[in-house]
């Protein structure tokens, strides 16, 4: 089975994605400074693709294997220096 998103959802500082294998990813916006700073009606403007999320408004797109992969994303903190961070998976 492919896994896909099936459900988005957004909080102030997340992102909150059902796959359709029943779990829920969760990663946080500040890895992505557009999505970040973006409004509410811009982050739920999202359209669902096999491969992961878009938004048009926004030109964002972000892939489900990418967010899914064992490798930590990198943050930049606003003092310059990189931090890893990973996405959340719940079962």
């Amino acid at each position: 089975m492919n896994v896909s998103i099936t459900k988005a959802k957004f909080d102030e500082k997340s992102m909150w994605l059902t796959l359709n294998d029943g779990r829920m990813l969760g990663v946080p916006l500040a890895l992505f400074p557009l999505l970040e700073r973006a409004t509410p009606q811009q982050l739920n403007g999202y359209e669902l693709s096999p491969r992961g999320i878009h938004w048009h408004e926004l030109n964002e797109d972000l892939a489900l294997d990418g967010l899914l992969s064992p490798a930590p994303l990198s943050l930049k903190a606003q003092n310059g220096q990189a931090s890893s961070v990973s996405a959340s998976l719940l079962k």
